[in-house]
């Protein structure tokens, strides 16, 4: 409403409600006291005098779209009414007449005593019989008295307003007025409004975060997956040859592309974290110039077509559209400039940015090819060959041959990453971290996979020391973790699963893998299964079938589906990671 007058509004101004009724209606407890409302035109002002609580004055109607200047029909009304009011709160008698206000004050009263008997769901249950009967009453009254008896309406909340109903009686009609104040009415508890750009977040901390004590509260710290370390042992080749390219292709000015892949949890983007800030760290001591530095994850962008709109507000500051990113991009690293800097951009989960054109992996390779573009991309996925697997010619071709694979972890690399983060802390016992090496390395060589176990290892450790002194981690609580990472709920259905609901899981793996993108529909699922139906010798299902098995593992929530409408092409997620499935369905 206040958008809609344009204007500063008075706290002591009130508007003409020419609605002629609502059905929301009620009976309220308490009712305002007798005022005194004082017509003025649009450009003139209340009197010094007169500027008190119980004095208000009316400019504008409101007709339940827009406000209006008052008629002058209205405007003659409330002109004699004030005259005969004379002008004061106290002298209100013409304003609002003696029985009229008795009247107000019995319903008042008869609703207070109301409210106290019945609780609220008879009060619900009763509405529209009370509503009824209280208008009977009224109509009745007015018809006895020759006068209209006015409605007592219920106290709304809107933005800090409070609307109540002022009395009259030289015409019949109601007066409609909303405070732009902090009245003496407090505001009704509510829903708080919604701000226009709500951002999600998490609370801020009341009290700062307890400091570790014990040794295994330390080593709980050190062991989490976002600690950085101090350096990043058993990946010294790869960080020298990332390291290599990257400072040469700043030294010469030029841009380059590089693929680094490898299985989860073996150090990928924490190798090229590590470079790129021993790389900052070079440019402040002018030993290579000067460069740019922007990351974008896929598995953060809702769209393959956002990642123009992240570069472009992470290097210029700029947030436009998508298509008008992507020009504003293809400008900025073709247009040649005597102080442009180098950008070195690094492309997390590559394989998310896959579109059926591949139009957006087309211009992230093509724009480093460009003879002023200064652009180095380091392009990072979980697939070795994803460039023959779902590139197109045109798009592996700009990608160029410059790959880095990462291989698994062994069980010695992982026994050096956990006793590198201890840093001599006395807190696992030697066996102990053996074991949970060995157990790792086995399944799937991933380090987070790793650390988390040993941490786990530690809150076991502790609970358990609680009864007894302190003791360090020994091989019976990294068996209990071990235990407990590989006996989830999720895990215990695979086990407890059928024959071809196994398979069916196979085939979405086998699928996954052939494809290079965590993600297939239902036919192509359907090939694998019947694939390894043969080479197991056994029977292959129907297509209903099929479906029926894909139903069951979504409805226990092992399997994310599309609609069900799509039937055959309906797309397939997994909702456990594929190194579950696979210690699952390991014979024993």
């Amino acid at each position: 409403k206040r958008r809609l007058l344009k204007r500063k509004v008075s706290p002591q101004e009130v508007f003409f409600d020419k609605v002629p009724g609502y059905d929301t209606d009620i009976p309220v407890e308490t009712i305002i006291k007798r005022t005194t409302v004082i017509p003025l035109l649009l450009g003139e002002e209340l009197p010094i005098t007169l500027n008190k609580k119980q004095t208000f004055c009316v400019k504008q109607s409101w007709d339940g779209k827009c406000f209006t200047t008052l008629s002058s029909d209205t405007f003659l009304k409330l002109k004699e009414a004030s005259k005969k009011g004379g002008n004061s709160p106290n002298s209100s008698s013409s304003f609002t007449p003696s029985g009229i206000v008795s009247l107000l004050k019995k319903e008042t009263e008869s609703v207070v005593q109301s409210a106290t008997k019945n609780d609220e769901l008879e009060i619900q249950s009763k509405h529209g019989d009370s509503k009824s009967s209280v208008r009977k009453k009224r109509c009745s009254q007015g018809v006895a008295n020759s006068t209209r008896t006015p409605t007592a309406r219920k106290k709304l909340q809107l933005n800090g307003m409070y609307t109540v109903i002022c009395p009259f009686s030289s015409f019949e009609c109601s007066m409609f007025c909303t405070f732009f104040c902090n009245f003496s009415l407090q505001p009704l508890p509510g829903t708080p409004k919604t701000p226009q750009n709500a951002t999600p977040e998490i609370p801020r901390r009341s009290c700062e975060a307890q400091k570790p004590v014990t040794i295994l509260e330390k080593a709980r710290l050190r062991l989490h997956v976002s600690a950085i370390p101090e350096s990043l042992p058993c990946r010294e080749e790869e960080f020298q040859d990332i390291y290599n390219f990257v400072e040469s292709k700043l030294i010469d000015g030029t841009g380059g592309c590089m693929y680094i892949s490898g299985v989860p949890g073996t150090g990928k983007t924490a190798t090229v974290h590590e470079v790129i800030h021993c790389l900052q760290q070079a440019a402040e001591n002018d030993d290579i110039p000067s460069f740019q530095f922007a990351e974008i994850n896929g598995m953060k962008l809702t769209d393959p077509h956002q990642a123009y709109v992240q570069i472009l507000q992470l290097l210029t500051g700029q947030k436009v559209t998508a298509t008008h990113a992507a020009v504003l991009l293809e400008k900025l690293f073709c247009t040649p400039g005597p102080k442009k800097k180098t950008t070195v951009l690094i492309v997390d989960e590559l394989d998310l940015l896959w579109t059926r054109k591949q139009n957006v992996m087309y211009n992230l390779f093509d724009w480093p090819t460009r003879k002023h573009s200064k652009l180095i991309i380091l392009a990072i996925a979980n697939t070795m060959d994803l460039p023959e697997r779902i590139m197109m010619n045109r798009v592996s071709s700009r990608l160029g041959l410059t790959r880095m694979s990462f291989q698994p972890y062994t069980y010695k690399q992982l026994q050096q990453i956990i006793s590198s983060r201890l840093n001599n802390l006395k807190a696992f016992e030697e066996d102990a971290i053996q074991l949970v090496s060995r157990k790792v390395a086995a399944l799937s060589g991933d380090a987070r996979r790793c650390l988390d176990i040993c941490r786990r290892a530690t809150e076991i450790c502790e609970f358990a020391s609680r009864k007894r002194t302190q003791e360090i981690v020994r091989m019976a609580h990294i068996t209990e973790a071990i235990d407990e990472m590989f006996s989830s709920p999720y895990i215990n259905a695979i086990r407890n699963a059928s024959l071809h609901e196994q398979i069916f899981l196979k085939a979405v793996l086998a699928e996954f893998r052939r494809a290079g993108v965590e993600e297939a529909t239902v036919q192509e699922i359907y090939r694998q299964h019947i694939a390894l139906c043969r080479m197991e010798g056994r029977q292959s299902p129907t297509l209903s079938g099929v479906m029926a098995i894909c139903s069951r593992l979504g409805a226990c929530r092992l399997l994310l589906l599309e609609s069900s409408k799509k039937y055959l092409h309906m797309r397939v997620r997994l909702n456990i990671s594929q190194d579950d499935i696979m210690y699952a369905l390991k014979d024993e």
